[in-house]
């Protein structure tokens, strides 16, 4: 049947996930859900440099927010930063680099950011889709080191630090590709089979949507959100996602389209009145499987692939300095 998935994915896509998906949704947005003054709170943005990742920390810096921008490259980070004060006139933007499929640098990086700074709502934004199987420096497969368990490790070393504040938040950015996998915790890192990195990055995206369930269930007084950006124009998808793009190119929503629902969750009110753990698109909490689609796990599965991950977690605690 993962043909029939496939192609109900695809259409849907084409209706849904496009720039006119987009154009058709915001009809019913409220502009006053995200025209709020946020100065005086505090937002760490992962991946943001380029893409929707850019596109969020500029918006919230226009609202007044103090943004942490966390980035791999260092001099892209700058230009990131320095295009955003420009453009917002926010001076209070910060550049951390941080490779996020490296849970040692995570772990240090957490460490002292939890000591110099405040955090209101956290935004899991960085993400890769690698081809071919590589391996990172930890011998870690690198889509699920960057998408899956960076983002567990960045987002439990900082719910101490999220703990702490009023209205925390912890927003995910997932894809609707996620749509077409079951969860799979017999082979986190693609070791088996013929490796396919569109099907392994849509499984961390699965994965990603069961974390931020898991998380919503243990910790009550943060609010967590996961969302699909819908099909957006960004570098990632041009370079990991050439064919699709050349095909889909004229149709693709803007950077700020597929930043928008993440603004959304990230600064309104409204986010906050519906219930923690939910999955979004364009403003509105979406089903997580598709009918028909035989993609539900049992609820052991989701509890077993935490405690692989804190696992994971705690080696590289032990091997990091401090």
């Amino acid at each position: 049947m993962s043909w029939y998935r496939n192609a109900v994915w695809f259409v849907k896509g084409l209706r849904e996930y496009t720039r006119s998906g987009y154009e058709s949704a915001s009809k019913h947005f409220n502009p006053a859900d995200v025209e709020v003054n946020v100065a005086g709170r505090s937002f760490l943005v992962t991946g943001a440099n380029s893409g929707i990742g850019k596109a969020t920390a500029k918006e919230i810096a226009r609202r007044g927010g103090t943004v942490h921008l966390v980035c791999r490259n260092k001099e892209r980070a700058e230009v990131a930063k320095g295009e955003i004060v420009t453009e917002t006139g926010n001076q209070n933007i910060f550049v951390h680099i941080v490779d996020i499929s490296n849970p040692k640098e995570i772990l240090n990086f957490a460490e002292k950011f939890k000591n110099e700074h405040k955090l209101n709502v956290l935004i899991n934004n960085a993400g890769c889709m690698v081809n071919n199987r590589e391996l990172t420096e930890d011998g870690l497969e690198k889509n699920f080191a960057t998408n899956t368990l960076g983002t567990y490790i960045l987002t439990t070393a900082l719910l101490p630090l999220l703990e702490k504040e009023a209205d925390a938040r912890v927003i995910t950015v997932s894809s609707g590709g996620m749509l077409v996998q079951k969860l799979n915790i017999s082979d986190l890192q693609s070791e088996s089979g013929t490796f396919d990195g569109t099907m392994v990055y849509a499984q961390n995206k699965r994965q990603q949507v069961v974390l931020t369930e898991q998380w919503a269930k243990a910790h009550r007084n943060i609010h967590f959100s996961v969302m699909h950006p819908g099909w957006a124009d960004t570098p990632a998808v041009r370079s990991s996602m050439p064919d699709f793009y050349q095909k889909m190119k004229n149709t693709l929503r803007t950077e700020a389209q597929g930043a928008d629902t993440v603004v959304w969750l990230a600064v309104s009110s409204e986010a906050t009145k519906l219930p923690s753990g939910l999955f979004f698109q364009d403003r509105q909490p979406v089903p997580t499987h598709l009918p028909l689609a035989s993609t539900h796990s049992p609820p052991e599965d989701e509890e077993k692939l935490m405690e692989m991950l804190e696992e994971f977690s705690q080696k590289f605690k032990s091997t990091s300095p401090g």
